[in-house]
């Protein structure tokens, strides 16, 4: 059935969100995105079958008309975007493949390599702020996995700030919610921010709280539980900045 409603549109806007801010490395950039994406879909007289693939589709377009490439680069741009749609948003390659324009058997191809690639690209001094010890573990290999060096893991936010201000990681990967008298992640993320700048993956359960576009949000959120790859892309693109725009 073909839909077409702005109730649709406004479902979608919390991945359409979390996508375009991965994409471009920052809040305010990727909130434009999609609010752009919103005004277009919303003018004249259309209709989608799936509207969260036509926002991410539409996203993927405006960006693609004022990205910069760079040749060097480990990833190519449609790469990245396709590992930020099937690992980020967990949409399938069949799915994938037309949001960026290209037909399924070579999304497979640019995924296959880009996987390979992935693991080296951009390796760095990760600081973990998760307070539970079992979940921590996991997170601390997952990161050792994806060719990361763990300088540190804080269960509470004195100890986040401590170990930031002795190690100065290059990503900080922090849990929303430390238990009972231990703060919380994006207190710890404030502080730290003081006196070192680091990219930050958020890591929560509830990632629509987190992409309301009303206030300073993160730009990388993952939702608990996550895969390897997941985790592998989003501190990729946070380490290089995501896809600058020209």
């Amino acid at each position: 059935m073909k839909a077409k409603s702005g109730e649709d549109l406004i479902r979608a806007l919390p991945y359409a969100r979390r996508y375009a801010r991965a994409l471009c490395g920052s809040q305010p950039g990727g909130d434009a995105l999609v609010a752009q994406s919103i005004r277009s879909l919303m003018a004249g007289d259309r209709t989608w079958a799936d509207p969260r693939a036509e926002l991410y589709r539409d996203v993927t377009m405006q960006f693609n008309a004022s990205a910069g490439q760079d040749a060097n680069a480990p990833l190519s741009l449609i790469q990245r975007q396709l590992l930020l749609l099937t690992s980020l948003e967990d949409v399938s390659t069949e799915v994938a493949a037309p949001i960026v324009g290209i037909s399924p058997d070579e999304a497979v191809t640019l995924l296959t390599a880009a996987r390979d690639r992935l693991r080296a690209a951009a390796a760095t001094d990760v600081l973990i702020i998760e307070d539970e010890p079992i979940i921590a573990m996991d997170i601390e290999e997952l990161v050792a996995s994806c060719g990361h060096r763990v300088v540190g893991v804080a269960a509470t936010e004195t100890e986040a700030v401590a170990i930031a201000e002795r190690c100065r990681p290059g990503l900080i990967l922090a849990d929303i919610n430390l238990g009972a008298g231990g703060g919380n992640g994006t207190s710890a993320v404030s502080r730290i921010m003081r006196n070192h700048y680091a990219p930050v993956i958020f890591v929560t359960a509830y990632p629509e709280r987190l992409l309301t576009g009303d206030a300073l949000e993160p730009a990388f959120v993952i939702t608990k539980p996550f895969e390897p790859l997941t985790l592998a892309i989003a501190t990729y693109q946070a380490v290089t900045g995501g896809v600058r725009i020209d």
